[in-house]
């Protein structure tokens, strides 16, 4: 058998790696055109095109327009920041079922938006976003303090913390939430995840925190592949161990914590995209990431499309469909022959 060269096998790699590439950003571009075409209102292909340029009839612009493209654009922004949110997560804690909401984010979040319910009595999601965002990071912080100690931290002690943290917020927000009945009304609708009915201002005020994250997460790349190799190897590659944590959980925090403040808690792609992605290539994370970035959009549009079509002529919201696709998608990757390691 004949043993082919490196370099040979490195330019197969790089070229399947591009092609993969090329064929998610078609997907992804298919995706938001079905996003923007299909609701739970039939609209014709025509009339939806003639609301986008302005010359359609009043409802079916509103419709696309005001609803429609709105929401398809959280759903790109969301979906990329929960996607690399988990493939930062797991590469740093170098746990594969690590996801976005192991710092306790999500529950943070939710801590904030109960807070401001119960106590400042803001039911508006544009007045408690920022409640949200705030938890998150709080959430973030605890966890990491609660994981440092002379010897430093390490991904064991950061997701045993972020487990502690998690359950303990949860236990505050039902406490709350039971004590008020207004606030469990309200918390009802955000918790279950949507894009639906999201203030369109509320997207731009977290634009800044989405391209920080995103920015910085594409940027520790190199970092986290170094970091894999064990952090003794990393320091002598020239890697800053604990300067690359830091500023991967100043990311993770950045991207999950405005995309829970945005849409709710949305679970799975940020655990699932991972997996898929590294079965095409690899563990580099100088792939992995964008490749995250881009498909999970991909999957996040697709269930609110599908949530939206099922319902008829209601909607069902894309975190329950999620829940759902998410759990059937994990398993068949767990059962999977090949699975690759972090």
């Amino acid at each position: 058998m004949i043993a082919l060269p490196r370099t040979l096998i490195r330019e197969t790699l790089v070229k399947r790696r591009l092609v993969g590439l090329l064929l998610v950003l078609g997907l992804l571009l298919v995706t938001v055109g079905l996003s923007i075409a299909v609701g739970s209102r039939t609209i014709p292909l025509g009339d939806v095109l003639g609301a986008l340029n302005g010359t359609g009839r009043p409802d079916d612009v509103l419709t696309v327009r005001e609803l429609r493209i709105p929401r398809t654009i959280l759903g790109l922004v969301a979906g990329a920041a929960l996607g690399l949110a988990g493939a930062l997560m797991q590469s740093l804690t170098r746990n594969p079922l690590a996801d976005p909401g192991i710092f306790g984010i999500n529950h943070g979040a939710a801590a904030g938006v109960v807070l401001a319910i119960t106590i400042f009595g803001i039911t508006s999601p544009a007045g408690y976003v920022w409640f949200a965002f705030a938890g998150a990071v709080l959430a973030t912080l605890v966890a990491y303090g609660a994981s440092s100690g002379r010897g430093g931290t390490n991904p064991a002690r950061l997701a045993l913390a972020g487990i502690a943290v998690q359950f303990a917020l949860a236990g505050v927000n039902q406490a709350l939430q039971l004590a008020d009945r207004g606030a469990l009304d309200q918390m009802r609708f955000w918790i279950v995840g949507s894009l639906a009915n999201r203030e369109t201002g509320t997207m731009w005020k977290l634009a800044p925190f989405f391209a920080a994250g995103i920015l910085l997460s594409l940027l520790l790349a190199r970092s986290l592949n170094a970091l894999a190799l064990g952090d003794d190897t990393a320091r002598a590659l020239g890697a800053g161990v604990a300067t690359t944590r830091i500023l991967a959980l100043v990311a993770v925090t950045l991207l999950c914590g405005a995309a829970t403040a945005a849409c709710g808690p949305l679970a799975f792609i940020g655990l699932m995209v991972p997996h898929i992605v590294r079965t095409f290539t690899g563990p580099d994370q100088r792939w992995v990431l964008p490749f995250s970035m881009l498909l999970a959009p991909v999957v996040l549009l697709g269930a609110d499309i599908l949530g939206r079509v099922l319902s008829r002529p209601g909607e069902l919201q894309v975190g329950i469909v999620m829940d759902v696709i998410g759990g059937i998608v994990f398993i068949a990757i767990v059962r999977a022959r090949r699975v690759v390691h972090l």
